[in-house]
């Protein structure tokens, strides 16, 4: 953390730059503190600097003592050649160049109230760092840090799903269907369900799609469910297994383990049983089913898409052989938001963006906007600490927050964070 500060108080230039001097006594001036380099090489590039009144400018190398430079190699590295300044805590050795050429440095010095209160956020045991602080920060900049928060959160997810595109040979619908899949797991059996979805090609799936009893075969039979249950047999249960024995041999198909599954601490209706029903059925009722969601643009209309039902044997089942009251098991509201929220707005976004076309991803977050945030346990955290959460959008963007800085303690990158450094630096 202490070479992530003087990184962070170098970039904000929360120090005094009055009377600065290099450790040999020359005077500094700060003009431009450069930008900063994600990639490899100095930390920041393009800096301007005075140095006893001669302006230079090139690059900022940051450590927390001199001797690092040494320690990382940077005197045998050609791409430091060009820092103008080393900036270190603590200046316990002279550095040098290739050529030999002495390497001025600048002993930061730190406030102390922004020293002090990093410290504090870096060791706070609660889940969000900043909880007893954050009704400080403006409400405008925490809802503009959420709107940032969002766009990240939707860039992230772009990412995941141009790798799963460049795994199937940049095919959309078969991308869909596979991260579809896997959401329709709900999280608990998402891993399970997209090892199924990858185990059984969209393309072989379709060839049976006006066949919903075939494509419950293929389904089950490839989720490795129908051979886990001893003495767990119906006529149903059989027919399915023969029916899967045929199309497997045919297609050379090979199933999971069906031990990847869980059923602990499960509802019945998150049965997976009932979630694979509940997807053979909206395979089985959608041709091109992401060709026909770019075309929804009515939030509404876009969920009678996800108008899941399940057929007749599972009104009667929760699992194989066993049967319960009868009970007609649709996909809820609930469970179709999440599946737009986590499925159908990024695709939409990703599309939008490896297209480069705003109306989706213009589209996305106007559903995003419209449907009810999510309810969890990170939620509710932000809802106790006074932070509204007006929508998806809203819930999605702290959803991120939580993850991708609170859970890592990267206060110094967060804007929230940066706020109440800045806030006690005098």
């Amino acid at each position: 953390m202490r070479e992530a500060l003087l990184h962070y108080v170098w970039q904000y230039r929360l120090f005094s730059a009055h009377q600065l001097k290099t450790s040999d006594n020359k005077t500094v001036e700060i003009i431009d503190v450069g930008k900063l380099n994600m990639d490899a090489g100095p930390d920041f590039f393009n800096a301007k600097i005075k140095i006893d009144g001669t302006l230079w400018a090139g690059n900022v190398e940051i450590h927390h003592r001199s001797s690092d430079w040494v320690r990382h190699g940077h005197e045998k590295d050609k791409r430091y050649n060009n820092v103008i300044l080393h900036v270190v805590r603590v200046a316990d050795t002279d550095i040098f160049r290739q050529n030999g050429e002495k390497v001025p440095q600048l002993e930061l010095q730190i406030s102390e109230g922004v020293e002090q209160k990093a410290g504090e956020l870096y060791r706070q045991n609660k889940q969000i760092a900043c909880a007893d602080e954050i009704a400080s920060v403006p409400a405008i900049y925490i809802r503009d840090w959420k709107n940032a928060l969002l766009a990240e959160r939707l860039s992230h997810k772009t990412n995941e799903i141009e790798k799963q595109l460049k795994s199937n040979h940049n095919h959309w619908e078969e991308a869909f269907y596979v991260v579809l899949a896997r959401n329709f797991g709900f999280g608990t059996n998402g891993q399970a369900f997209e090892q199924t979805a990858q185990s059984l090609p969209l393309s072989t799936l379709a060839k049976h799609k006006n066949n919903l009893f075939q494509m419950e075969a293929l389904l089950f039979g490839q989720s490795g469910l129908l051979f886990t249950g001893e003495g767990e047999t119906d006529e149903y249960v059989d027919r399915l297994r023969e029916e899967h024995a045929f199309l497997a041999k045919k297609y050379r198909l090979k199933p999971v383990d069906g031990f990847v599954w869980k059923m602990a601490r499960l509802r019945p209706d998150n049965f997976p049983h009932i979630r694979i029903a509940q997807f053979a059925d909206l395979i089985h009722r959608s041709s091109k089913l992401f060709s026909k969601i770019l075309k929804k643009k009515d939030l509404n209309d876009l969920k009678s898409v996800f108008d899941c039902k399940v057929s007749d044997y599972w009104l009667e089942h929760y699992r194989f052989a066993k049967t319960s009251s009868k009970k007609a098991k649709q996909l809820g509201k609930n469970a179709a938001d999440t599946i737009i929220i986590n499925t159908i707005v990024p695709f939409l976004y990703a599309y939008g963006t490896l297209k480069e076309n705003q109306e989706y991803k213009d589209r996305a977050s106007a559903f995003l906007e419209q449907l009810k945030p999510e309810e969890n346990s990170v939620i509710k955290q932000w809802h106790e600490l006074n932070i509204p959460v007006d929508n998806a959008a809203d819930s999605q963007a702290l959803l991120h927050l939580k993850k991708q800085y609170c859970e890592d303690k990267k206060c110094l990158y967060c804007r929230i964070g940066h706020k109440i450094l800045k806030m006690n630096h005098t």
